[in-house]
């Protein structure tokens, strides 16, 4: 058994001492042998038979009329001389005194373990509660998370399905625009090619009609080159070299003694488109020739003289030294 603290030892807490029982037992046999003595006493006075007693009541509260006179009473007889009253009951015992034995003192070690494990108790349920709260928590806050995650997805997965099939709707019409571009583009070739093959036959069909007349007349009279010569009208000449030399380009070194010179021999149409360029003399220049050959050729149509018309055959003549 633990030992008692004193209130000495300097503990808040005093621990009176334990009283002995053999006291208490005592004046509780003695209570209840009185008791046992009284009840018996009780009993025993309840069997004595009472005393019988009569009386007579008068009322003297009723009043009657004048009665006649009654015949003289006759002497009255002798009361009955009342018995002795009982003696009246012994007045009933005073209730047992119950001795309450007082309650005893918790040992206050016992105590502060018992409110250590209640506070450790509580302590306990308080975390499981707070565990509990914050799991409850932390799973409400993943499933917000999971659902706006979804629904991200979800949003992503709509805007690309909606991408896919814009993109597919635009490729549709990027498909049937090209087609329609192509179909048109194809009916435009198609145009062109047959007007270009029209114009062609017409400028063939015209160029052999001049190749046949120009034959015909250098046939006839053997001079159709020279009396077509431009030497008559010197500015028809200049601008046809002009035109001629802007559409020539010679990318080689004109610093060649002696001035190297090509003649070529130009057949053109009424309309001034070229029909034939033809290298009559050489400037000894290979490059410097087929440089004034595609200008001739780009320089196409050739310009007219002031009254509309042109000569059909041109000699024309270019000297490196023109293009410094």
């Amino acid at each position: 058994m633990t030992a008692k603290k004193s209130a000495n030892d300097g503990s808040p807490y005093y621990v009176p001492p334990e009283p002995k029982p053999l006291p208490s037992f005592l004046l509780a046999v003695a209570v209840h042998a009185a008791l046992l003595a009284f009840l018996a006493i009780g009993v025993s006075w309840q069997k004595v038979n009472p005393v019988s007693v009569e009386a007579e009541v008068w009322d003297m509260s009723v009043q009657t009329a004048a009665a006649p006179e009654l015949p003289p009473e006759p002497a009255p007889e002798p009361e009955p001389q009342p018995e002795p009253a009982p003696e009246p009951p012994p007045p009933p015992p005073p209730p047992e005194t119950v001795v309450e034995r007082p309650a005893p003192t918790p040992d206050p070690e016992i105590a502060l373990r018992e409110e250590k494990k209640r506070k450790e108790e509580e302590a306990k349920k308080a975390a499981a509660e707070e565990k509990k709260r914050k799991e409850a928590e932390e799973k409400k806050r993943e499933e917000a998370a999971e659902k706006k995650r979804e629904e991200a997805e979800q949003k992503k997965r709509d805007e690309a399905e909606k991408k896919k099939l814009e993109e597919a709707e635009r490729k549709k019409n990027e498909a049937a625009e090209k087609k329609k571009a192509d179909a048109a583009a194809a009916e435009k070739k198609k145009k062109e090619a047959a007007a270009a093959k029209a114009e062609a036959a017409k400028l063939e069909k015209f160029r052999q009609e001049e190749l046949k007349r120009m034959a015909g007349a250098m046939g006839s009279t053997g001079t159709a080159v020279k009396s077509t010569g431009p030497r008559s009208d010197g500015g028809y000449i200049a601008a046809i070299t002009a035109a001629i030399k802007s559409a020539t380009a010679y990318p080689g070194n004109t610093d060649v003694a002696g001035n190297p010179r090509a003649t070529f021999r130009v057949e053109q149409l009424p309309t001034g488109e070229i029909m034939s360029v033809r290298l009559v003399k050489s400037s000894g220049v290979p490059e410097f020739d087929r440089a004034v050959e595609n200008g001739i050729k780009k320089a196409s149509p050739l310009p007219k003289k002031k009254d509309g018309t042109v000569e059909r055959t041109l000699d024309v003549n270019f000297s490196m030294k023109d293009y410094d």
